[in-house]
């Protein structure tokens, strides 16, 4: 366990909190991109630990979170065809469509199964030629290269029986989005970096010179998220404006550019929804036309459904960082991990399932059981 114990040691916390504390004489609002940096920092209390004038609001880094509702009623639809072994990342199964999830699906004889790899599916479809292989594509950069590759080697075997349902976003569009609002409150982020492992951190320079803002690429231990912190925050206390890499065990400027170049190849950027946000223009990857044969909403005429997001689901609000998951009216009654109203309560990198499973947030509900 050394190489995680040695991120998560009580006495360099201390220090790192330490110089944070020394550090920030005014108030500062910093965003963590990456819903896994949210659960490290709700789940270890770091956001608790910070001094009061640093106040932490957490992004649409989860990219079962922002992916629509629309998209999640088409997986259903090709779900229950007859034909179909419907594939997809564990994370995917229990986020609630309009009326159901793919695990109930699942439960009322439909073909669902959960890989671990891409080409788990492309490995099923030459297993069953007599059925159709269908795989959820959902994620950031991250996750975006291995998808490329199944897609790439379907297509160089010859696999006609294998198809993507893409829903795949990009990072620095959204954090472009949230900079240019009107009621934006960001005033530095720390990157996912995840996400800069594959990307490198080159675009992000762009964004930081235009708005004037500190971004500070970041790991996902707690030491990590106090040093970016610390870096974040000493940016601003000094005027600084830019692009710092923390992690630096992980990312270099420029990532991996094999990776890139798959993703170049394979998929082209386009035009994506975001649940609750709504359309982020370049922001989304699609099938490029020379591998358009193996998108599934197309093979199974899906394109048309439609859905309207739930009222009530404050989602969009979160991921923007306008609203914490307490603001939400059916966080933890109407909302909850077993009923779920938005994809933020179920997601593993969810801010509301942070929040729920680590007992954040639930003041109103206290005070409700005390009357």
């Amino acid at each position: 366990m050394k190489f995680v114990d040695e991120y998560r040691n009580l006495d360099d916390a201390q220090k790192m909190l330490g110089a944070i504390g020394r550090k920030v004489r005014r108030p500062w609002t910093l965003m963590e991109i990456c819903g896994g940096q949210t659960h490290t920092l709700i789940k270890f209390g770091i956001d608790r630990m910070l001094p009061a004038e640093i106040t932490l609001v957490h992004g649409p880094g989860c990219p079962v979170c922002v992916t629509p509702l629309v998209e999640i009623d088409r997986a259903l639809a090709i779900a229950q065809r007859p034909e179909v072994i419907f594939t997809s990342f564990g994370d995917m199964l229990r986020v609630p469509g309009s009326t159901t999830d793919l695990l109930h699906v699942k439960a009322a004889g439909g073909d669902v199964r959960m890989v671990y790899s891409p080409l788990d599916a492309v490995n099923l479809a030459r297993k069953n030629p007599d059925r159709q292989v269908v795989f959820f594509g959902v994620g950031f950069e991250t996750t975006a290269p291995a998808i490329a590759m199944a897609v790439f080697e379907a297509s160089r075997t010859g696999l006609s029986n294998f198809s993507v349902l893409s829903s795949h976003v990009l990072v620095p569009p959204a954090m472009e989005a949230i900079l240019s609002s009107p009621s934006n409150r960001v005033q530095g982020f720390l990157a996912a970096g995840h996400v800069c492992t594959v990307m490198g951190f080159w675009q992000y320079e762009p964004i930081a010179a235009q708005y004037r803002i500190p971004i500070v690429v970041t790991g996902f231990e707690p030491l990590d998220l106090l040093q970016g912190i610390l870096m974040t925050v000493s940016a601003l206390e000094e005027d600084r404006f830019g692009v710092e890499n923390q992690y630096v065990r992980s990312v270099t400027r420029t990532g991996n550019t094999r990776a890139q170049e798959l993703l170049a190849q394979v998929f082209e950027v386009c035009d994506r929804p975001w649940r609750g946000i709504g359309v982020i223009p370049k922001s989304g990857y699609r099938l490029a036309p020379a591998y358009a044969a193996f998108d599934a909403a197309s093979r199974f005429r899906v394109t048309a459904v439609t859905a309207d997001e739930p009222e009530v689901c404050i989602a969009g609000r979160i991921l923007q960082g306008l609203d914490k998951p307490d603001a939400c009216p059916a966080f933890g009654t109407a909302c909850t991990p077993e009923k779920p109203l938005g994809a933020p309560m179920v997601s593993s990198e969810g801010a509301c399932s942070a929040y729920h499973r680590y007992g954040r947030g639930l003041a109103h509900l206290k005070a409700e059981v005390s009357r």
